[in-house]
């Protein structure tokens, strides 16, 4: 299995874990949930030349521009990268929401934060995960805006716009919503023989 794709299923095993760990309902079924926003941005370089002694890699990206970066000591295995090596860097963010019922979540705040790195002997790579999950609950629901007005854990009311006025036959001014923002970062070093 080529080193990418390890990064990539632990990142998504590490954010999977990390968003199991925020949940503390026993809900069976959610019937309003959905994503507000997703994305993902690949970047690869080439790896031009090291420095060992100074930690230093020198990288041209697929645009052909040259840049240095310093790799800190928590980068294992730096002497495993050589010079025409493949790095790759996959970021992703979204913003996630569902529906309880009330008593079937908590109003709060709850935060998960995770890292893996490669192993000694491997090539260099690593992967960190945060998520930052809000639960609110909805204080009132105006179906002609379409918006739901929501407080906040701080107390502070806010009033969202909804996307799908569909979706606001199945919820009701008591329930609560379960914001997840999750952002991600994998890296990996790909063998030049393995292109």
């Amino acid at each position: 299995m080529k080193p990418l794709r390890v990064v990539r299923l632990a990142a998504f095993a590490l954010l999977f874990a990390a968003c199991a760990s925020l949940s503390g309902s026993s809900e069976p079924e959610k019937p309003v949930s959905g994503v507000v926003s997703e994305s993902q941005v690949t970047a690869t370089a080439t790896v031009q030349k090291i420095d060992l002694a100074k930690r230093d890699v020198t990288l041209k990206g697929a645009d052909g521009k040259v840049f240095t970066i310093h790799a800190g000591e928590e980068v294992r295995n730096l002497a495993q990268v050589k010079v025409g090596d493949t790095v790759t860097a996959t970021y992703y963010e979204s913003i996630a929401y569902e529906v309880h019922k009330p008593g079937m979540a908590d109003v709060g705040v709850k935060t998960a934060s995770g890292m893996a790195r490669a192993e000694p002997g491997e090539k260099p790579g690593g992967v960190a995960a945060d998520v930052v999950q809000v639960t609110a609950t909805i204080v009132s629901i105006d179906k002609a805006t379409p918006s739901v007005t929501l407080k906040r854990p701080d107390g502070e009311v806010v009033a969202v716009k909804v996307r799908d006025p569909r979706k606001l036959e199945d919820v009701a001014v008591g329930d609560l919503v379960e914001i997840t923002y999750t952002k991600a970062l994998a890296i990996s070093v790909e063998d030049k023989s393995a292109n």
